[in-house]
């Protein structure tokens, strides 16, 4: 009205009562026939047969009759017509079909013969893919998922560039949708709205319940393939993500589980179905997905189709969704035991995995580790395989492929980091030759001087006489200078070492 602009004119649909009557004789019976078979693809592909036979039907009536095309204009009109028809035809079906199943589920039916709140046969299995370091198999009725869980270091953390500053995340979860888990051909581009919504909810279900990254500070990827879907593999995947986890034994704060809800109302008459298949989500009024533990509720998403939900049947869904998680739980938990030993997952991580040990180390000491220009930590983690991580706190995380890696790291850093102590014994190499006495480096870029007096017992003339440059040399650190400098012997180091050793 401001700028303008005329309202639009709308047309109201016409009378379609005659042509619903003829379809609905046609196909109502041949319809609730398709809709009580409990297969899939069966019940697709009767629906399919039933509708294109009428679809045929009222098509070949309006091609036999009579018409002339006194004009390209009126070849046009006669086809535009058929095209209509088709439509009106093809929506038709789809609401006689929507109407059939929504008053079968209110009178106490549901589609594949199930109660309003049974959930659909359960399967689990971990470890079925050997070489990831966690696996998870979750079927539950016509819906599959395949769930990897990968550990890795803090330099696979994800960098979140945001309006509000860099962050960086250390757990993910990616969704994937591939074409045939529905049966369809397409090509396989990037993930859409849907996916990234379905991985979201999936995240914030199971990011809840990860030990503290202080605790266990591995990097976490979860990808859920699904293999198959009829309803909720979003809450599939939230299952085999569990059971990802436990197989690759990272230490959850519980096991997660999810439902996907679903509701037919008319009227008065109210059905909360629980585990919904992908029909019961397409032609119902609300989709209601809810994730927890067996204590609460991790997280929630609700799509609803109707003006309003009334507070009641809203917690009766939630107790209803609560039982039903109760027992996905326990099906999962019955199969992991026998698997893993217990539902709290592997006691140990998972061979493949990555092994990791934080230390402190003196702030002063950062440069020493790192060296000029990074050149001593990575001589370290080309030598090793390892992958070090150092914060300005002192705090050294290593990330190795093994635990004899591991170990070789945290020798090497260890030796670079600490201090000589007085009064310790260590096997030095001689680094130079002076008059005075021998320079011996006992510990990475540490050295050590051995006065000429302290080489051996009784006089020494040449420092050459007993030690050469290259030697290694057992020395005894005897004293450490206010400036650092360290004091080494020899002969103590050779006395201590002749003592007979204490029983």
């Amino acid at each position: 009205e401001l700028v303008g602009r005329p309202k639009m004119e709308v047309t109201p649909p016409s009378d379609q009562s005659e042509l619903t009557a003829k379809i609905t004789a046609l196909a109502e019976s041949g319809l609730r026939e398709a809709v009580n078979l409990r297969e899939k693809k069966a019940r697709y592909k009767k629906i399919a047969e039933v509708e294109a036979g009428v679809v045929a039907k009222f098509v070949q009536e309006f091609k036999s009759e009579k018409a002339s095309f006194e004009s390209l204009q009126a070849y046009e009109e006669r086809a535009k017509k058929l095209r209509t028809l088709e439509t009106q035809v093809k929506g038709i079906l789809h609401d006689l079909h929507y109407q059939i199943v929504r008053s079968m589920i209110l009178e106490g039916g549901r589609i594949d013969g199930r109660r309003t709140d049974e959930i659909r046969p359960i399967a689990c299995e971990v470890s079925v893919v050997p070489r990831a370091h966690g696996t998870g198999l979750f079927t539950r009725g016509e819906t599959q998922v395949l769930v990897y869980a990968t550990l890795g270091s803090r330099s696979d953390e994800q960098l979140i560039d945001g309006l509000t500053g860099k962050t960086y995340k250390h757990f993910m979860l990616h969704y994937n949708f591939p074409p045939f888990s529905v049966g369809e051909c397409k090509p396989l581009r990037g993930p859409g709205r849907r996916e990234i919504g379905h991985g979201n909810l999936a995240e914030r279900a199971l990011r809840r319940m990860l030990p503290a990254h202080e605790d266990f500070p591995y990097t976490i990827r979860i990808v859920s393939e699904t293999l198959e879907s009829n309803g909720s593999s979003s809450m599939a995947t939230v299952c085999g993500g569990t059971l990802a986890l436990m197989d690759a034994g990272v230490k959850l704060k519980a096991p997660v589980a999810g439902i996907a809800m679903g509701l037919i109302q008319e009227g008065d008459r109210v059905a909360i179905l629980s585990d919904i298949l992908g029909d019961e989500d397409h032609l119902g009024d609300m989709d209601f997905k809810v994730t927890g533990t067996a204590n609460g509720v991790t997280a929630v998403q609700m799509d609803i189709k109707i003006h309003a939900l009334d507070w009641a049947v809203m917690e009766r869904a939630l107790e209803q969704a609560r039982r039903g998680r109760l027992h996905i739980l326990d099906c999962m938990a019955s199969e992991v035991r026998e698997a893993l030993g217990s539902f709290a997952g592997r006691t140990e991580l998972s061979r493949y995995a990555p092994r990791v040990d934080r230390l402190m180390i003196k702030p002063d000491k950062i440069r020493e580790l790192i060296g000029p220009g990074g050149k001593v930590i990575r001589a370290i983690q080309e030598q090793t395989g390892a992958n070090i991580n150092v914060e300005d706190t002192g705090e050294v995380t290593i990330f190795a492929p093994d635990a004899d890696t591991l170990e070789q790291a945290r020798g090497m850093v260890d030796d670079i980091t600490r201090d000589a102590e007085v009064g310790k014994l260590y096997v030095g190499q001689v680094k130079r030759i002076a008059e005075f006495g021998a320079f011996v480096e006992i510990l990475p870029g540490k050295d050590g001087l051995i006065h000429i007096s302290q080489l051996a017992e009784g006089r020494v003339e040449k420092v050459t006489d007993v030690l050469s440059e290259g030697d290694e040399v057992l020395v005894k650190c005897i004293d450490i200078d206010p400036s650092g400098k360290i004091r080494l012997s020899r002969k103590e180091a050779l006395a201590e070492a002749a003592k007979p050793s204490e029983s």
